[in-house]
């Protein structure tokens, strides 16, 4: 079911996003060669409890999981496109690392992912970086109301498509909302003109992931979690929580 929210309800989702993006900033602060991804973990913690706010990601089971996830942010590196798991890994020079992070706070949910590159950096990274950044800022201005989901779609798969990356066709975005995962899909392809019609209140994740090897299928992990390029090209995920007002696209998830 699409829940629509009002004004008072917005402002309690922007407190979450604040924390997320909060959390997410202070991880990309830490992210030098040397630092493991445990670390980032630990500092994304600290930041969601010292607000009072309860991390969404951890113990989280979708249907598509083996498990329940372990952590409280996603860090993927390289080929990894998304919900790469934390571990012992210790960030090198030249990493292309995406963080995602989500975040409860007084019963509302915020979404968010960055990505960036980890000391000396690849051209054809900042490249990915800045494409997927471009698709996700087009995306937003197309919620606006009465525009259609289909223009969501359009605008991230228009930026993709032209610079010749793979985009998985399956994972995308969602609503968001007293939970982390709402209706409606926001998939990264679509018509223009087509799709549900966006409504003030409405609250999206939007969430562009490229991957530069141009194949848009992609490998499972044996932990049964992280997603990766079949051919080892480097993939990237970012992400905003974005609310459709009669006054335009509200972001909910900036510092």
């Amino acid at each position: 079911m699409v829940e629509i929210k009002t004004t008072a309800e917005l402002e309690a989702m922007r407190e979450a996003g604040r924390v997320v993006a909060n959390a997410l900033q202070a991880a990309r602060d830490q992210a030098t060669p040397g630092t493991t991804l445990l670390e980032l973990n630990e500092t994304a913690a600290t930041v969601i409890s010292a607000a009072g706010a309860k991390p969404a990601f951890l113990h989280y089971k979708p249907h598509f999981a083996p498990t329940p996830f372990p952590a409280v942010i996603c860090t993927s590196v390289n080929d990894v496109l998304v919900h790469g798991i934390p571990d012992h890994y210790r960030l090198r020079p030249g990493d292309l690392l995406s963080i995602d992070c989500g975040a409860y706070l007084d019963g509302w949910a915020a979404d968010a992912a960055i990505s960036l590159t980890v000391g000396p950096a690849d051209p054809q990274d900042l490249k990915l970086i800045n494409d997927a950044e471009t698709a996700l800022a087009n995306a937003i201005t197309t919620c606006t109301p009465g525009s259609r989901l289909g223009d969501i779609g359009h605008a991230v798969a228009t930026v993709g498509r032209q610079a010749g990356y793979g985009i998985p066709t399956d994972f995308g975005g969602h609503g968001v909302g007293r939970a982390m995962h709402e209706d409606p899909h926001v998939a990264n392809h679509g018509r223009p003109g087509r799709g549900m019609t966006l409504r003030p209140g409405l609250v999206l994740a939007i969430e562009p992931m490229f991957m530069a090897g141009g194949h848009d299928t992609y490998l499972t992990a044996p932990d049964g979690w992280a997603l990766t390029s079949v051919d080892g090209s480097q993939a990237v995920h970012v992400e905003h929580t974005v609310a459709i007002t009669d006054d335009g696209p509200r972001i909910l998830t900036l510092p």
